[in-house]
């Protein structure tokens, strides 16, 4: 059976997986079969060995998809690695990308997350667009909404920046933007509202999730549109749902994600029964 960890970080709930010293196992199938049950969550961290890193990660949504990026699920592996014997630092190889993270207190990380992308390609879009001003045809008609901009964090995001991010009906238009044509792989859908120059409220519906209380690459996302609007500057706290993160764009054009992580429970799982023991 595989060490797990049922986690949260400011309230996106993580579920992180330990495959390391045994091949790798969990499928989408078997994922999406344990959000039937008592681990549910919203990204799933499965853990196995990875040359010149600590862990190499590969992360799967409810739905059993594969999603590219989890900075709250990336500072939750951090604690869980420390837990099972690495130090405070460590080197993550993330569905192809390299990400390392942090301790900053005892239940506290910083990921870096690297830099934003604004390139079509790199998005992805379908074809070539303003991607700080995306035109998204009629989609938009009805609802109240100003363009867009379109990030990639090694999840492809879509921002829009609304004057209130409460009076949103998220279930409505998360899914529309999500699907959308412009979009091939999907995409995670942001409302911000910008409160102060280093301030930003956000809400958030996640790609094969849902509505989330909390998506670090989104809030990342989010400032990096932000600050290149001319919103805010190039740091800010973002507060969603489930709580605050901090977010840092350096010089260097990485950018910097503090925030929680939590403990719910942990134990041993068989990935292809769902059955849990004691750890």
């Amino acid at each position: 059976m595989l060490r797990y960890a049922k986690m949260n970080g400011a309230g996106n709930s993580i579920l992180v997986v330990d495959e390391r010293g045994t091949s790798p196992t969990l499928t989408g199938e078997m994922a999406r079969a344990l959000c039937r049950g008592p681990l549910a969550f919203e990204q799933a961290m499965v853990l196995s060995d990875g040359a010149g890193v600590d862990a190499a990660v590969r992360i799967f949504n409810t739905d059993g998809s594969r999603a590219g990026a989890c900075g709250n699920g990336s500072r939750c592996v951090a604690w869980f690695m420390g837990e099972t014997g690495s130090g405070d630092a460590v080197a993550l190889d993330v569905d192809g990308t390299a990400v390392s993270c942090r301790r900053d207190g005892p239940l506290s990380f910083t990921v870096d997350m690297g830099p934003p992308h604004f390139g079509w390609r790199e998005i992805p879009l379908r074809e070539a667009a303003d991607t700080l001003n995306l035109d998204l045809g009629d989609a938009l008609a009805g609802t109240g909404l100003e363009a867009p901009a379109a990030v990639g964090m090694g999840n492809p995001h879509v921002v829009f920046f609304v004057p209130d991010a409460a009076a949103i009906d998220l279930p409505a238009l998360g899914p529309r933007f999500e699907r959308h044509p412009m979009f091939p792989d999907r995409a995670n859908v942001s409302f911000a509202e910008v409160r102060a120059t280093d301030a930003i409220r956000l809400r958030v519906w996640e790609r094969g999730a849902g509505a989330t209380l909390a998506c670090g690459s989104a809030a990342c996302a989010t400032l990096a549109a932000a600050a290149l609007r001319g919103l805010t500057g190039r740091q800010a706290r973002v507060a969603l749902p489930g709580g605050e993160l901090g977010i840092a764009w350096r010089a260097d054009g990485h950018l910097m994600m503090t925030g929680p992580v939590e403990l719910e429970h942990r134990g041993r799982l068989d990935p292809a029964t769902g059955a849990t023991a004691a750890w």
